[in-house]
């Protein structure tokens, strides 16, 4: 499959490719440089998150522990595991 480069510099990506990968209007692709090749491929953009959308996200269901008590009980495990 062959594309042009245009003008502008912008090369046409057959839509054939485009919708065997999901690539839609406006998504961000990478472009790699590799002296002889390029490699091109979907940026990997994580959606904005929040802090609050992010608590309880590890499945803990106890109690809420400091700082303190986790550097307490990894220092305790560390010491039963030697």
């Amino acid at each position: 499959m062959n594309s042009r480069l245009s003008t502008k510099g912008q090369l046409i990506i057959p839509k054939e490719i485009r919708e065997r990968h999901g690539w839609r209007t406006g998504a961000e692709l990478e472009i790699e440089d590799h002296d002889d090749y390029i490699v091109i491929r979907l940026t990997d953009v994580a959606p904005e998150t929040t802090l609050d959308e992010l608590f309880g996200c590890t499945g803990y269901k106890g109690p809420r522990r400091s700082l303190e008590d986790m550097e307490a009980a990894i220092a305790r495990g560390a010491q039963e595991s030697h």
